[in-house]
């Protein structure tokens, strides 16, 4: 029985899972670093990658434990190859090639967006092929034509800050805590100054691009301008989230039309975002479709998905044991490589 382990190290959760063929996840093991990085206001990259390195090992180990499973059944090692932060990107590439060399497993290196594209597929209630996605993180915001596993046509994407970015940096200005983007979606449930209205970037020409620095510098502003009130920035909170929300929907609407996908999938840490998911559930049902979304655990980095992405390219492609373990990530690594 196929067993895939998968080891997720992109940026600032050590993440360790395991995918079975027939049960599905039967080890979900995570250590988020939001605490440490915290203190600094972001992702402080060797810290990160230090940090994975403490953690990663135990976390392999917890995990076999919680799978009630051995190296012996397991089929193969799954790693984020890329795109993210170099260091942490290496010491999940390395343990996951040095773990397949002792362990005499093949190993698969995963994009890590793929990852994101593919987690709902661990859901009861998933899309099938052909799908329109919008992975929408702190990293990325692209729109994406899924014909199937590996074929992936980029129709839209950000052309500067993402959506999940600008959610952070708008909230830092704010003097949120980090991380702020889910703090400012929180704070923006108690606005209630309707007549105060953003602009939505982009939208005003044709095309499936999105552009949210724009939008932050207008934040900016008017955070400047106001009392400084809770209030206040209660009610900027939600301009600014309904500025974003409206975007992305907008965009996918014209992406629907373009494409005539019935099925959307939206993935990445913003797909966790309530005012996202009711605006495009409207969406949807307005072309007679279903929008698809990975549990809220699955949301965020996890290496559930990283499992799963790697089980259907094991499925896919059949690796076998290579004679060569050689360790390489992809810092930058555009999804139209993913084959």
């Amino acid at each position: 029985m196929t067993k895939i382990l998968g080891i997720e190290t992109s940026c600032d959760e050590t993440a360790i899972a395991i995918y079975d063929e027939k049960k599905g996840i039967i080890a979900h093991q995570l250590y988020s670093q939001v605490a440490m990085h915290g203190e600094y206001g972001g992702v402080v990259p060797e810290l990160a990658s230090r940090d994975h390195v403490r953690k990663i090992i135990p976390l392999v180990e917890a995990s076999l434990k919680e799978a009630n499973c051995t190296q012996k059944d397991l089929s193969a090692i799954a790693y984020t190859q890329g795109p993210g932060l170099i260091g942490a990107l290496l010491v999940g590439a390395t343990i996951g090639q040095s773990l397949a060399y002792a362990w005499k497993l093949p190993s698969i290196g995963v994009h890590h967006l793929e990852g994101h594209l593919l987690a709902p597929m661990l859901e009861e209630n998933k899309p099938e092929y052909p799908f329109l996605a919008l992975l929408v993180s702190g990293g990325h915001t692209m729109l994406v034509d899924v014909k199937g596993l590996g074929d992936y046509d980029i129709i839209g994407e950000s052309i500067d800050d993402a959506a999940g970015e600008a959610f952070d940096k708008t909230a830092k200005i704010m003097g949120l805590d980090y991380p702020g983007g889910p703090i400012l979606a929180k704070l923006a449930e108690k606005g209630t100054d309707e007549t105060l209205r953003f602009p939505r970037p982009m939208t005003d020409r044709p095309g499936l691009d999105f552009s949210f620095s724009g939008l932050k510098t207008f934040a900016a502003n008017k955070i400047a301008a106001s009392d400084g009130s809770p209030q206040s920035k209660a009610d900027i909170a939600k301009a600014f989230q309904d500025a974003v929300v409206d975007t992305l929907a907008i965009k996918c609407k014209r992406a629907i039309k373009q494409t005539g996908r019935k099925s959307l999938v939206v993935a990445g840490g913003v797909s966790a975002n309530l005012a996202l998911r009711e605006k495009l559930a409207d969406l949807m049902k307005q072309f007679d479709g279903e929008v698809f979304y990975p549990r809220h655990e699955y949301c965020t980095d996890n290496g559930a998905m990283i499992a799963y992405a790697g089980y259907c390219h094991f499925v896919k492609e059949s690796p076998v044991v290579p004679d060569s373990y050689a360790i390489k990530v992809h810092p930058r690594w555009p999804m139209s490589e993913v084959f």
